[in-house]
């Protein structure tokens, strides 16, 4: 039996294959729902029937409208059309650079990583 480590098989751009399939958004301006205060959410990475009527274009460009209509389908705990459409223009913004992230391919990932980590190419 072969126990050789292969850590690409967990770990694509030095992400675990689970931060790719799940980011968590916290909220600048937190969700009232009741007794419950929502302060993060979870999104899941689409799956191509929750895009429906929306184009991947779109959504890597962060249009709001786009925006809008898929979080509600990938988020948990699962967010209502009137409670997205009630956030703050920056809990817009983290939603949509996440989902923008979900678009990227493993070259993207790492470029992106380097240029936060803030570690120059030499």
């Amino acid at each position: 039996m072969d126990t050789k480590n292969d850590s690409s098989a967990e770990e694509v751009a030095g992400e675990p294959i689970d931060k790719r399939r799940f980011v968590e958004v916290p909220l600048e301006n937190p969700i009232k729902r009741g007794d419950t205060t929502i302060t993060k959410v979870t999104l899941r990475k689409p799956k191509g029937g929750e895009m429906r009527g929306l184009t991947t274009r779109d959504l890597m460009n962060g249009d709001v409208n786009s925006v809008i209509a898929l979080i509600p389908r990938i988020s948990e705990p699962a967010l209502i059309d009137q409670e997205v459409e009630n956030l703050e223009a920056e809990d817009i913004a983290e939603f949509s650079g996440a989902i923008s992230g979900f678009f990227m391919n493993a070259q993207e990932r790492a470029a992106m990583n380097k240029m936060i980590r803030g570690t120059s190419s030499e």
